[in-house]
């Protein structure tokens, strides 16, 4: 079973056809960066018709149960979610709304300031707000997942303590192995994980020892030695893949409607766009090396599925349906 808690490709035929060569069964695709609810539901609108028109490839997800039935139909199950807020505006009824549309996982924060908590951009993290408290309860009621990948470390710690379910940070890596400002230190993985939380590595070069030149070896490595000290069953893949994307996509992640200027980010103004991938995963169809670069670095096969898309079901399973409900 494979399984990818995070991408943001330049959907088409050919990114979809790659998913099922490359044996995908189930990914995380965010469908709001800084959406407001009404364009959100268009979105929503959007991956519909790709779903009529591509149903021998994709399918939509909602529940785990839907990745087997994806796999028995040889298809990839889709799940959405949002890097930001904004699509329930400032409105908590929107969120069993937009759990009933689909969304299953939701970010407190992109970067910066948000209703409910700080992001990893700000140089203050006043964590949790009033708000966020509130919201994260309902969150909790309806079953959609809490994300912390772009929160500050205040934020992303009281968000797991404050929290009634395990939250997660889809797509990051230790912050000791590679020091970018949105990867995780060692206590802000551990808040999470400790409370039953998942954190999925990422692929996206600038969250890399190295960079685009980071090796499997070394990927890998950090990933075994995570299993080690957080635990084999909280680990996973969340790869960040931004496959065919426009360069001017990286300034709508970032400045979104919040600035004028342009904001580089984890870029540099002369290298603003996207950074090239490993070599070792450019697409979905290299998901073969991760499995072949895991085993070499000592990890066994029940460990590698674990980490390959087994951990990622059984959260599935567990927290995306509603508070109380009996399965």
């Amino acid at each position: 079973m494979r399984i990818d808690a995070l991408q943001y490709a330049n959907w088409s035929e050919e990114i979809f056809q790659q998913l099922r060569e490359g044996g995908v069964d189930a990914i995380h695709v965010t469908i709001a960066y800084h959406e407001n609810f009404r364009e959100t539901v268009l979105n929503f609108e959007r991956w519909n018709r790709w779903f009529e028109q591509y149903e021998h490839l994709i399918m939509k997800g909602l529940w785990a149960r839907d990745i087997d039935r994806a796999r028995e139909t040889g298809r990839t199950a889709v799940f959405f979610g949002f890097q930001n807020p904004s699509p329930m505006e400032d409105d908590i009824g929107l969120v069993e709304i937009l759990h009933t549309l689909g969304a299953r996982f939701m970010q407190l924060t992109y970067n910066n300031q948000s209703l409910l908590a700080t992001g990893c951009y700000e140089a203050e993290d006043s964590g949790i707000t009033r708000m966020g408290r509130q919201v994260i309860k309902e969150m909790n009621r309806v079953g959609l997942v809490i994300d912390m990948s772009h929160s500050g470390d205040r934020s992303t710690i009281e968000a797991a303590d404050i929290s009634e379910r395990p939250i997660v940070i889809t797509h990051a890596n230790p912050f000791e192995w590679s020091p970018a400002l949105r990867n995780k230190k060692d206590n802000v993985i551990r808040a999470v994980t400790e409370n039953g939380g998942m954190i999925g590595f990422s692929l996206y070069p600038h969250h890399l020892k190295d960079k685009s030149n980071c090796s499997i070896e070394e990927f890998c490595g950090m990933v075994a030695r995570a299993a080690d000290r957080f635990g084999v069953k909280n680990i996973g893949i969340g790869s960040d893949l931004c496959q065919n994307q426009p360069d001017s996509v990286v300034e709508w992640m970032r400045v979104g409607r919040w600035s004028k200027d342009i904001d580089y980010g984890e870029g540099s103004a002369t290298a603003a766009g996207f950074p090239p991938m490993p070599h070792w995963f450019k697409d979905n169809r290299d998901f073969g090396n991760l499995e072949r670069g895991l085993r070499d670095v000592g990890m066994n096969a029940e460990e590698i599925a674990a980490v390959m898309g087994k951990n990622w079901y059984r959260f599935f399973e567990e927290n995306f349906v509603p508070q109380g409900t009996l399965k």
